[in-house]
């Protein structure tokens, strides 16, 4: 039986350290893509990953389990990509070790699958479909990316790129009308 965030964080809070590397696992390949999303490259993106999880490992603690630990790394990435889209300088990991010598991060971000972005430009379709999403801006992107890609329901994008409600509700309905409209002109 998988456990929760919240129990995967209150395990890892009471001394056993391979619950955070379940949490690692679990939300790895959704924040890489999330945070591909803004810095638009996959040094960037790998380097926003590890900072971002960084983050979390240190906050940890501070996490109020009474709101959602998937709003939470979402906002954190979030806020880590623009950092790193204003600073675009490297950031050193090496202090991420456990007392073996282990860097969790390092050992988890390389996977040999390929990336969501990949798979999609195989297919003539997808392609087509990226293209018109590009197109849009970045804030519009998000809520699409966080909707369909995430499967986030309006409140947690809204929690996570910190706006009101309504307004991610009347951008997603703003979006997907520009959407189709580049679409008509493939």
């Amino acid at each position: 039986m998988d456990r929760s965030d919240q129990q995967l964080i209150a395990d890892y809070l009471a001394g056993d350290e391979k619950s955070l590397g379940v949490l690692i696992q679990r939300y790895l390949k959704p924040i890489y893509s999330f945070t591909y999303r803004y810095v638009e490259n996959a040094q960037d993106a790998e380097d926003t990953t590890q900072e971002t999880f960084v983050k979390i490992w240190r906050n940890l603690k501070k996490f109020d389990q009474n709101k959602s630990f998937k709003t939470w790394i979402f906002q954190i990435a979030k806020n880590t990509a623009f950092d790193h889209l204003k600073k675009k300088r490297a950031i050193p990991f090496s202090e991420f070790e456990n007392e073996k010598g282990e860097n969790m991060i390092t050992e988890t971000l390389a996977d040999p699958s390929p990336l969501p972005q990949e798979l999609l430009e195989k297919a003539g379709m997808a392609q087509i479909l990226n293209s018109a999403i590009e197109k849009l801006s970045p804030k519009y992107r998000m809520v699409l990316f966080l909707r369909y890609n995430d499967h986030f329901n309006f409140r947690e994008i809204a929690e996570s790129l910190g706006e009101p409600l309504h307004t991610i509700t009347s951008r997603h309905r703003r979006t997907l009308v520009m959407l189709k409209n580049l679409l008509s002109e493939f």
